[in-house]
């Protein structure tokens, strides 16, 4: 029987840690719920001792979530374990990650710690973390840059002191496969040896684009667990892509020779909604989840398919969840019509929610003659996700000026009921909208990232804006949905900015 393959999914905690995204407490437990659905093995919810918001989404997650392992990180300080323990106590089954840095520039630059104090430190936030569980990980953070004698030398004082994984981060991405794999030979060998009740794990960065290349690479080297994120995000050039990694392993049994217990079919849905909560695009030749992942525009490839699928296919777009047909509706589609749509979609809204997207879905439909499904899923998660009931809400916009004159925008915001006119004029009309909605909230807010990613093709094409505000030190992130751009990101202003203000 083949041995099983733990995955490990961060995208809440490391994922998060990507410039610009901001979420939830709510959009948190919402991703947590659809990567239980995926039957991920651990979910690292957060970093609890981070913020209030963290600790908060931990807390609900561990107390919400049902099926995979909840963790929390922590440095090796003893607040941050027990505010680990305080946030997961709720959890059916709880891991507190340790970690604490071992390469010779961390100490040395950063923590300003010899080797002994490290080596110390770790062991006594081991020891601390199996107060409370006995289901410990530690981390030492930028391990492929420490040297491998002390490297081993603390792994080996965790396990004495009670941790069950060993997970190996290449924090900065400078592995390649060849010596990660050395690398993970002598960790097994050395650390793990013969015992059995202590897990091997990995941790890899994208910097040099090799995070799951490494990731794999470890597996023949005994690695048993392997942590990335969902679309590969995280900080810098991102994570491991947990998608990559199952549909790796699923399709090339005969190379990897390990189980995994994830539902392929929930990866399309997942990878979604990490996009549009978190604002991050999924690029278009992404492997497993990008819009060409099954796509065939060549003749020769075309005819192939045609013919037999598997001659251009190693995987199916069902087997990740992709349907083959698509939902068509338009401006004669009632209520049903569109519920019945989203259901097959397995979209679940609140009534409200409901009645909002029903509402953007019949002004959209006025305008095109058709909406599919992309541009359905597009609707149903563009509102304002994570906020009780927006403070402010667009009720329209128009916009005049050209070459020759300062372009304007006139803004119509409803506030507590109070309907308003708002003018504001910029160096374009998107700048021009969002001048004028900055007035109506009153709050100082820059504008730090602005993208705007096509939903569908062709000259009435629907977009998705995704912006990133910046309000004193915290950023927060907005979108919005429409055939017209300006109008697209004059919604993603205004969501952004009811998040700034809700959050006060």
């Amino acid at each position: 029987m083949s041995e099983r393959l733990i995955i490990f999914d961060t995208t809440l905690r490391d994922g998060e840690q990507a410039p610009g995204i901001a979420l939830t407490p709510d959009e948190k437990v919402t991703i947590a719920h659809q990567l239980a659905r995926l039957q991920v093995d651990v979910l690292e919810a957060g970093f609890a001792a981070s913020s209030s918001g963290d600790f908060q989404a931990v807390s609900r997650i561990a107390s919400e979530v049902q099926g995979p392992v909840i963790a929390s990180l922590a440095r090796a300080h003893p607040d941050d374990i027990d505010q680990a323990w305080d946030a997961l106590r709720h959890a059916d089954r709880a891991r507190i990650h340790v970690f604490m840095s071992t390469s010779p520039i961390h100490m040395e630059r950063m923590l300003r710690m010899t080797p002994a104090e490290v080596l110390k430190a770790s062991v006594e936030g081991v020891r601390r973390a199996r107060r409370y569980t006995d289901d410990v990980e530690f981390s030492p953070q930028d391990a492929t840059r420490s040297e491998y004698p002390f490297l081993i030398d603390v792994c080996r004082a965790a396990v004495e002191a009670g941790a069950t994984t060993i997970n190996i981060p290449d924090t900065v991405g400078y592995a390649t496969p060849a010596d990660f794999l050395e690398l993970m030979k002598r960790i097994y060998a050395e650390v793990r040896g013969d015992r059995s009740d202590v897990t091997i794990s990995v941790h890899c960065h994208n910097d040099l684009g090799l995070a799951v290349a490494n990731s794999l690479s470890a597996i023949a080297a005994g690695a048993r667990q392997i942590e990335g994120a969902i679309n590969g995000i995280g900080e810098r050039a991102g994570n491991t892509s947990i998608e990559e990694i199952i549909m790796a392993v699923k399709t090339r049994q005969d190379v990897f020779g390990v189980e995994i217990g994830a539902d392929t079919t929930q990866i399309f849905d997942t990878s979604r909604l990490v996009s549009q909560l978190t604002g991050y695009p999924v690029q278009f030749n992404k492997a497993v989840v990008g819009r060409n992942a099954f796509a065939h525009e060549s003749g020769i490839h075309q005819h192939g398919v045609l013919r037999d699928r598997e001659t251009y296919e190693i995987m199916s777009a069902e087997s990740i969840g992709q349907r083959g047909a698509q939902i068509v509706l338009g401006k004669h589609s009632g209520r049903a019509g569109f519920a019945d749509a989203l259901n097959n979609l397995n979209i679940s809204l609140e009534e409200d929610e409901f009645m909002q997207a029903f509402a953007k879905f019949k002004a959209m439909a006025d305008r095109k003659l058709e909406i599919g499904e992309d541009e359905l899923r597009a609707i149903a998660t563009s509102g304002p996700s994570g906020l009780a009931a927006a403070e402010v809400e667009m009720v329209g916009i128009n916009v005049s000026g050209g070459h020759d004159t300062t372009p304007t925008a006139v803004v119509t915001l409803s506030r507590g009921g109070v309907v308003s006119e708002y003018t504001g004029q910029g160096g374009g009309m998107v700048h021009a909208a969002f001048s004028a909605i900055r007035q109506c909230f009153g709050i100082e807010a820059r504008l730090v990232d602005y993208r705007v990613v096509p939903v569908t093709a062709g000259a009435d094409a629907m977009a998705e804006v995704n912006v990133v505000v910046r309000v004193g030190d915290i950023t927060y992130s907005g979108k919005g949905v429409s055939t017209d751009v300006v109008e697209g990101s004059a919604e993603a202003f205004v969501d952004a900015l009811n998040r700034a203000i809700g959050a006060k």
